[in-house]
């Protein structure tokens, strides 16, 4: 039915719905992982599906990403980046969507675990992941590549690590992003080139009776300035 209320040249075109999905990353004993939950209506009610919904009238797509990260996770800031849109005219069968895919770093040690329990999410690894609905799929294919392209630019290990760590334990973030493993002494050598971490006085004890040096980020500015990739690729 047309809308009095806009031009005639809007009225002349369809109109489209338009959502964003949240490839959501977290990182536990070595594995990248991925918050999935049961899509709550139809179509395909029940089935595995990301974290998404529609963009409000009064929002733009990130802050859309913004509401829907806050409300699967409980978290704010968290570092998301846009993907790519999907706009398949057949990807959904009940009405004509467009979808704007993200990806999130999140701790898992920060989430809130109620919301696994209110919305029946759970933690897949990547290599365990189930089926899931629609173009999902590949929008987490194009999210991990997107995620590799920026891991080999900047450091991402202040998003999904403690605030101190090892360079070991970088090293095996890295090698999860990468699904890759990386020579020890070459990562250690580029990494501590790039002038983006800072060195404590405190030692990790928990791996060997020698324990290795704990770093901390510097400041996101700092980082930018490196020049150069962490990974070869």
């Amino acid at each position: 039915m047309p809308d009095k209320f806009l031009p005639e040249t809007y009225q002349e075109h369809p109109r489209h719905y338009v959502a964003v999905d949240c490839v959501i990353f977290g990182y536990d004993k070595g594995e990248l992982k991925l918050l999935l939950y049961p899509r709550s209506f139809e179509p395909s009610k029940g089935d595995w599906s990301l974290p998404g919904g529609f963009i409000q009238e009064n929002e733009s797509s990130d802050q859309a990403a913004e509401r829907i990260l806050k409300k699967t996770t409980g978290l704010d800031n968290i570092f998301m980046e846009q993907v790519a849109a999907f706009t398949n005219p057949d990807r959904e069968k009940a009405a004509r969507v467009i979808s704007l895919a993200y990806y999130a770093l999140v701790q898992l040690d920060r989430y809130d675990e109620s919301l696994l329990k209110e919305y029946g999410a759970a933690w897949y690894s990547l290599f365990e992941m189930p089926k899931l609905i629609f173009d999902h799929s590949e929008m987490v294919e194009q999210a991990l590549s997107k995620l590799q392209v920026k891991a080999g630019a900047h450091l991402v290990g202040a998003a999904l690590l403690p605030e101190m760590f090892t360079l070991t334990q970088l090293r095996h973030l890295y090698e999860a992003i990468f699904q890759r493993e990386l020579d020890p002494g070459n990562f250690r050598k580029k990494i501590l080139s790039l002038g983006i971490l800072k060195r404590s006085n405190t030692k990790d004890t928990s791996e060997s009776k020698k324990g290795a040096y704990l770093y901390t980020c510097l400041e996101k500015s700092s980082q930018e300035m490196a020049i150069g990739r962490i990974v070869k690729l």
